[in-house]
């Protein structure tokens, strides 16, 4: 069992919007360093990533292809 890279935001909240998106379709997911960019000004920008199992790959992107406009 791996983790492997979904997708990757610059904002570390899109990310976590994702994250929930995947839990609530029962895929679990975890964000890596969703934080990292709090501090404006740093002069780096690390984007947040999302990670689901290798074998849940498929059905995240899947997941995330849906249209869900209002």
């Amino acid at each position: 069992m791996s983790l492997v890279e979904l997708s990757r935001h610059m904002h570390g909240h899109e990310a976590e919007i994702i994250r929930g998106r995947l839990e609530a379709a029962g895929i679990g997911a975890v964000c890596f360093d969703s934080g990292v960019n709090i501090v404006e000004g740093a002069g780096i920008a690390l984007p947040a990533r999302v990670m689901v199992l290798a074998e849940d790959l498929d059905q995240a992107r899947a997941i995330l292809a849906e249209d869900v406009s209002l």
